[in-house]
């Protein structure tokens, strides 16, 4: 709820009074104006009209002269209200007062423009803190003053007292010392000329939402014990929210009020201050005296601490004082919080039971201490919890229009671009980048200068005789892992390939892995099909991938049907690596078994000392990812890390380079020890399909292109070779970088949003604290999503759960109060 908070002091100094009105962040205003002293002289007529009136079944013992409630006492109390509340606002309107009439009109009209229509009732208000001095200001009917009925479309304008004298601090019903279901403890005193049935009737309606506790005075109860036992209840380890007192109570100048609590026997407020201090540090915060003369017991429990106490100002009839309470604690049971209660309550009793009970509305008073919340009785149970958790329909839309964008895969592929651009600048800035290393791979890129210089015509299909001198340049530089990323499925110089192939398995026993389609969970289109290679001896591998994510197997499954082409290299570099592989099966010619079998056999069987073909031999893709999947979504699967330098990755060496003698001399040991790809390097018939093979370069990778030097041939181009390497490298280094998805991200912002929300809901001053603290989160939140990342290889996404976050948090924060 939007609100604004004003502290007026009003203070009388001989016939003068000085009103001080002071708001926000130090803000105020002063008037000083002449005291009418007719108003003291008609508040007196009021009072002897009013007590003459309610003469009977008073709680409270004064005596008023004069016969019963009769038609002319009636029409007495009546005009007495009458001239009493004409000179009050007489005065209240005065020239001298309109600067502060005016701002506090001024700030509810500000209010109702900020709440929509359909909600005003309820939306806004504007809380006025009262504190009077001397005690005989304290008695006039402040509430009644009308302020900004001049303005149409104003929000409430709410009055609430502040005692002189606050010495103690008060508790948030926030930080309570006791959660849970409410608490009421109803304090029944001396009973004589009362009936107190009604009281009990109307505190057991809150059975819905409270617990309810009685104690008090029963014929033969012995005074000190009926002492004893008030003590202890209100010093209830368990706690109190309410304290509820009924029945005769008068003023006192020093000890904080009298409470009658039997027959000729009454109670200090000052007696009993140890134990309301400890109950109000054990979750106390309002108290209700349905009592008389109430002011004194209102001004020291705020000095005590409490947050708010509800007292009678004047003597109460007993039938009023129940007609009263059954209102107010009806209005509580709708959560509504103290102020607004009692409020509501006087206007029920000056719109429909003014005619029964004249200038009873005029009597109820609510005490505040400053820096209290206003008490409400909290929604318990789970239903409560859920309606409150529950969205608005503004949050519903924004919060459904999130999710239908976390689930397409345009903004999923997005937002995972420029999050691994920031990532990479994370890296750079911080100085968090791998130390420099032979890569594992090797790209052999055959680019259009490379067929420029063979002479190729038409190089979809690439020509055999040319794949035929990279093998045999390869097996010359001792290449120990050959893949080739060219699908052979379509006729050509099949013969000359297929022997320079023999020759490097026979001679050299280079290990061939060839790239191959998965079409109908089938591996097509590779070379051991168009009889180039045997499976006896080779490898084969399905390309089919994504370029930002690395492609897994699927859970529980192993190699033997089907296997990613990245996945294979990186198990047979691996096992290659191991220096205590010495039974490892080898590619030879004269082999008469599928030999991805017999690999993939050694790899499943034993224990095996290399931790990086242990980890190759359990990573498998998350059970989850496989069900997204079913719908479309990439949960879980692991991205390509594009933050990485790509010339810690891979190196890059173009055909036509490879192919000169020169490189004999700079190649050295380097081939041995790296993976060498055969594949396009972004010439325009590159892939199945004219251009398939080529992408737009990745902004991380765009990003350390210009930040390193990079040997890349198109710079705006991305081969689908590059994409193998860094799946390769991430495999090989054991690290694979897992993105939680938007969707349950957006989740988690949202429940901390509506946390968030439910606790702005109470705080009505320095929201902008709360701003600058929840935009510090956020920052934070980020940093250290950035760091996971390169720490604990786990992407937060952050871009929707914060819009998400905001979303719920950003209209409360906008609604900023003056106090």
């Amino acid at each position: 709820m939007l609100r604004s908070i004003f502290r007026l002091k009003v203070q009388q100094i001989d016939r003068a009074c000085l009103f001080e009105l002071s708001w926000g962040r130090g803000q105020q205003l002063c008037a000083t104006l002449s005291y009418p002293e007719a108003l003291t002289k008609l508040y007196q007529e009021w009072q002897r009209a009013y007590l003459g009136f309610y003469k009977t079944a008073l709680r409270s013992r004064v005596e008023a002269s004069g016969s019963g409630a009769t038609v002319e006492r009636h029409a007495q109390l009546v005009q007495a209200e009458a001239m009493l509340l004409s000179e009050f606002h007489r005065w209240l309107r005065c020239q001298e007062l309109f600067e502060i009439r005016t701002e506090i009109a001024r700030a509810a009209k500000r209010l109702a423009e900020q709440v929509p229509v359909q909600s005003k009732l309820g939306g806004g208000c504007v809380d006025v803190f009262l504190t009077c001095n001397p005690i005989e200001l304290e008695r006039f009917p402040w509430e009644a003053w009308e302020i900004g009925t001049e303005f149409t479309g104003t929000v409430a304008i709410r009055f609430a007292r502040t005692p002189v004298n606050i010495r103690a601090e008060t508790t948030p019903q926030r930080q309570r010392f006791r959660r849970g279901r409410t608490r009421v403890l109803a304090i029944l005193g001396d009973d004589t000329g009362l009936n107190f049935q009604g009281d009990r009737q109307a505190l057991r309606s809150l059975v819905s939402v409270a617990e309810i506790q009685f104690v008090g005075w029963q014929p033969g109860k012995a005074i000190s014990e009926l002492k004893a036992q008030i003590c202890e209840a209100i010093a209830d380890e368990r706690g109190w929210d309410i304290l509820f007192f009924a029945g005769h109570s008068n003023e006192t100048a020093i000890t904080g009020g009298e409470l009658a609590i039997a027959p000729g026997a009454s109670m200090f407020v000052s007696e009993i201050a140890p134990q309301l201090q400890l109950a109000k540090e054990r979750g106390l915060q309002f108290a209700l005296f349905n009592s008389c003369r109430g002011l004194s017991m209102a001004a020291s429990l705020i000095d005590l601490g409490l947050s708010q106490v509800a007292v009678m100002r004047e003597p109460i009839h007993n039938r009023v004082a129940q007609a009263f309470l059954v209102r107010f604690l009806q209005l509580l049971t709708q959560y509504k919080d103290v102020c607004d209660a009692l409020l509501a309550a006087c206007q029920y009793l000056k719109q429909q039971q003014n005619l029964t009970y004249p200038s009873a509305y005029l009597i109820p008073s609510l005490f505040c201490h400053p820096d209290a919340d206003l008490f409400q009785i909290e929604p318990f149970g789970f239903r409560q919890w859920l309606k409150q958790w529950l969205p608005t329909r503004r949050e519903a839309i924004a919060l459904g229009s999130l999710v239908l964008l976390s689930l397409f895969p345009p903004v999923q592929d997005f937002l995972l671009e420029g999050r691994v651009l920031i990532q990479a600048i994370y890296r750079d800035v911080t100085g968090q980048i791998p130390p420099a290393a032979l890569p594992p791979v090797l790209l052999v890129q055959i680019d259009e200068r490379s067929i420029q210089k063979a002479g190729i015509s038409d190089p979809n299909p690439i020509d055999r005789s040319y794949l035929a001198s990279l093998i045999d340049k390869l097996s010359a530089l001792d290449a120990k892992v050959v893949g080739i990323d060219y699908l052979l499925d379509r006729p050509g110089n099949d013969r000359l390939l297929s022997q320079s192939i023999r020759t490097a398995v026979d001679r050299k026993g280079i290990w061939i892995v060839f790239a191959a389609q998965l079409d109908n969970g089938k591996e097509v289109g590779g070379a051991p099909e168009t009889g180039i290679a045997k499976r006896y001896w080779s490898l084969e591998g399905y390309t089919n991938a994504l370029p930002q994510y690395v492609r897994l197997l699927p859970a529980k499954t192993d190699c033997y049907q089907t296997c990613p082409f990245a996945y294979l290299l990186a198990v047979v570099y691996a096992l290659n690596q191991d220096p205590f592989a010495s039974d490892l099966p080898k590619p030879r010619l004269n082999n008469r078994s599928d030999f991805r079998t017999q690999v993939f056999n050694y790899l499943n069987e034993g224990d095996k000392p290399n931790d990086t073909v242990a980890f190759l031999r359990q990573t498998r893709l998350h059970p989850i990812s496989s069900f997204a999947e079913n719908f479309g979504q990439l949960w879980l699967r692991p991205i390509n890390d594009f933050s990485i330098p790509p010339d810690l990755v891979y190196d890059r060496i173009a055909a036509w380079q490879l192919l000169d003698d020169n490189v004999d001399t700079l190649a050295g040991d380097r081939f041995e020890q790296q993976i060498a790809i055969v594949a396009p390097g972004g010439y325009d018939e590159a892939g199945i399909i004219p251009g398939a093979d080529n992408f737009p370069a990745p902004l991380a990778v765009a990003y350390w292109r210009k930040r390193r030097v990079s040997a890349a041939t198109n710079p705006d181009k991305f081969a689908g070779s590059e994409a193998l390497a860094y799946m390769i490298h991430h495999l090989l280094a054991q690290r694979l970088v897992v993105p939680i998805p938007d969707l349950w991200a957006i989740g988690i912002a949202v429940l901390l949003g509506k946390r968030a929300t439910l606790v702005l809901r109470k705080q009505y001053r320095d929201r902008w604290q709360w701003a600058i603290g929840l935009a510090g989160a956020t920052a934070a939140y980020i940093l250290i999503g950035l760091q996971v990342y390169i720490s604990a290889a786990v992407l937060l996404p952050w871009f929707l759960p914060s819009v998400a976050f905001w979303i719920y948090v950003l209209p409360t924060l906008r609604r900023t109060s003056h106090g």
